[in-house]
């Protein structure tokens, strides 16, 4: 890889911490923008400080930068000193729900930080490539409209034709997004626009459920990573409506920081890809209970609420065709079993 220095926003996070990890391993310089803020969204059990710890005594060549990326001066100075050779954006406000509180928080931190740093970047070194961790909750709640068939544990697609998943041609408006989905929509088309109009190297990654032993979980956002908190520490999870039903597919950081390599090995312009674990790493929250249960032998305390979440998936799987047309050479390596796996003995050692 011809790059020396990568900036990884978000980096004291799930995604960004992995990207820094593993592009240390590489041979990079990496700068990490961090200011943990998720412990502002989430209060304390959301501090990720343990994490850019790690990152500072472990990794060969880091340099942190407590930066708010809502700073605009800020990301300017600092894009145009760092220079980098390439941008991988996972800072986010990142829960729907916590969205609709602090909609002003949400919106500038996801779609005005996002611009601030596209146009840093289009300024000061365009020709370097943008990756940007989008959602799936572009899409809204668009596929709830799909002819779906209950299972004994979980939800599906009734059509074959869906066996694979959402595709990135599905719908992203009219529909319900929840204020954080939309403001992600902007973001995603803001990143798309930035490829498209001024010809720069940029994609979006729509995550499913990014998942890995370095998440800060908590009930808000982090859906495995809670749910064997939770587990661990014999404290009740709240499955919020669908029967407990509900499907999402899973991807390990690891393999998300493998595509993204993939990615800048041969950038493309303005371009979108469902990023999740597929259909075989997919399961129900009632799946998820009998897996952690079998891997710790700690029942599952939970309890249900009638009551789902606004704009919330019933079903929902990555079709991961486009991923792996574009790039041969990547597929997911980390299975639902090795997830499930690392995140016991990830909150286990923490």
């Amino acid at each position: 890889m011809n790059y020396r220095t990568l900036l990884v926003t978000g980096s004291s996070g799930l995604i960004g911490s992995e990207v820094a990890r593993h592009f240390d391993g590489l041979g990079l310089h990496i700068h990490g923008v961090d200011n943990n803020q998720r412990a502002v969204f989430f209060g304390p059990q959301g501090d990720t400080r343990w994490n850019q710890e790690r990152l500072a005594a472990t990794l060969a060549s880091f340099t942190h930068h407590e930066l708010d990326i809502r700073d605009r001066d800020g990301v300017l100075r600092l894009i145009d000193s760092v220079r980098p050779d390439a941008i991988v954006h996972t800072a986010a406000q990142p829960s729907h729900d916590r969205a609709a509180a602090i909609p002003f928080d949400d919106f500038d931190t996801n779609a005005v930080g996002t611009l601030n740093l596209l146009e840093a970047v289009r300024r000061s070194c365009p020709r370097s490539p943008f990756v940007h961790m989008s959602t799936n909750k572009v899409y809204g709640d668009a596929p709830n409209e799909l002819p779906l068939v209950e299972l004994e544990t979980r939800w599906d697609y009734a059509d074959a034709a869906m066996h694979d998943g959402i595709p990135e041609t599905f719908r992203i408006d009219a529909s319900k997004h929840s204020l954080f989905g939309a403001s992600k929509v902007a973001a995603d088309v803001m990143v798309q626009e930035y490829g498209r109009y001024f010809g720069m190297s940029t994609c979006c990654l729509r995550g499913g459920c990014l998942t890995g032993p370095a998440h800060s979980g908590v009930e808000l956002h982090g859906f495995l990573s809670y749910l064997v908190k939770c587990n661990l520490e014999g404290q009740p999870y709240t499955v919020h409506g669908y029967r407990g039903k509900q499907v999402r597919d899973n991807i390990h950081a690891h393999d998300v920081a493998r595509f993204i390599e993939r990615f800048l090995l041969q950038p493309r312009s303005g371009e979108v890809y469902n990023l999740g674990g597929g259909r075989a790493n997919s399961c129900s929250i009632l799946e998820a209970f009998a897996r952690v249960e079998a891997l710790t032998g700690t029942t599952m305390r939970w309890t249900y609420s009638d009551k789902n979440r606004e704009g919330d998936h019933i079903c929902y799987i990555s079709n991961l065709a486009k991923m792996r047309a574009h790039y041969a050479g990547w597929d997911i390596t980390k299975s639902l079993e090795d997830i499930f796996t690392e995140i016991v003995e990830g909150w286990r050692r923490r």
